[in-house]
């Protein structure tokens, strides 16, 4: 069992989140002789190890923090980022449009900041195998780092893929090995042939992609191949309600679009679809239009080297911790940051 799943007592190396008398979370992992500092007041750790999960702790000064281990859907909104991280509302819809099972064999490009790949590997299970790909190496850090914090450990049915996923899939899949593709990169489009080629007849293409224009052309290449099923495509919106009483409303805030989900399976090879055949002719675009599709009109947003830097080596600690080699001189953790 991983840090991730565990259950049980608190125990040393497992992450614990602390939640304040305001609602403040702070999440710790555990070492027998260190102490969480808060300007509220210290908690010694060895004052959480041993307690039943869900438990109520004061501080020194008498403060009470409810301790639980952190959800995934937690941990991922908290952990260190180098690209922007799918929303658990977004990856829920993943895994269930996508079908995605244990045992399967999963190919995911980009990696990000790796909170796909945790929901991925825990919906594959041991048994299955999950490839990862990534052009910046940066982002690539990032998510090793949080994956291992999760885990307490390196997933040894997982790996990371350095370079264009057109260029390295073939290295690393045989032809009709994969099960499931997930795509969340700028220009999905560009790997279609590729993606086709690994994918078994049968199995799940799925695309996230942010923009209208984004959509339409992935939709449109998908179309033009002839070797998939007519594409799908939907976006999830979350509302939350606040409820107290007989006052029961819509929260103010909501989590709105994030980005858009299109799925389409992979024919037979020589198959032809119906719909295909009674289609009178390939839809034509402008110059105009195939402009508005490249990935330098999409605007794909950068963050700077030094900040990329700086979260990959939060990321890196965090692992460290969770796998119990970090610095074992450091009696003190500071608090989380606002």
């Amino acid at each position: 069992m991983s840090r991730g799943e565990a259950s049980g007592p608190f125990r040393a190396g497992d992450r614990v989140q602390l939640t304040g008398p305001k609602g403040r979370l702070h999440t710790i992992t555990l070492e027998p002789g260190k102490v969480f500092h808060s300007h509220k007041g210290p908690i010694a750790h060895d004052d959480l190890i041993g307690l039943p999960d869900g438990s109520v702790v004061a501080n020194a000064v008498g403060v009470e923090y409810l301790a639980l281990r952190p959800l995934l859907s937690d941990f991922v909104m908290s952990m260190p980022r180098g690209a922007a991280i799918v929303y658990p509302k977004d990856a829920a819809q993943i895994l269930a449009q996508a079908d995605v099972f244990p045992g399967a064999t999963v190919v995911e490009a980009g990696v990000g900041s790796g909170a796909l790949s945790l929901w991925l590997l825990r919906a594959i299970g041991p048994q299955g195998r999950l490839l990862s790909f990534e052009r910046r190496e940066e982002f690539a850090s990032v998510a090793r780092g949080n994956v291992a914090t999760f885990h307490g450990e390196d997933p040894e049915n997982w790996s990371i893929t350095l370079g264009d996923l057109a260029e390295t899939l073939p290295q690393q899949a045989a032809d009709a090995s994969v099960d499931r593709v997930v795509l969340d990169m700028l220009a999905p489009w560009e790997c279609i042939d590729v993606v086709s080629t690994a994918l078994k007849p049968g199995g799940v293409l799925l695309c996230y992609v942010a923009t209208v224009t984004q959509l339409s052309r992935v939709a449109e290449a998908i179309r033009a191949t002839g070797a998939y099923t007519e594409p799908q495509a939907n976006e999830t919106m979350v509302r939350g309600w606040h409820v107290q009483g007989l006052a029961v409303r819509p929260d103010h805030r909501m989590i709105a679009h994030t980005g858009f989900l299109l799925t389409a399976r992979r024919l037979a090879p020589g198959t032809v679809l119906p719909e295909l055949k009674r289609r009178p002719s390939k839809t034509e675009f402008s110059d105009e239009d195939v402009e508005a599709w490249t990935p330098g009109a999409l605007g794909e947003r950068n963050v700077s080297d030094k900040v990329l830097r700086k979260r990959a080596r939060a990321a890196d600690a965090a692992a460290r911790r969770s796998r119990g080699d970090d610095d074992p001189d450091q009696t003190t953790e500071p608090a989380d940051a606002d």
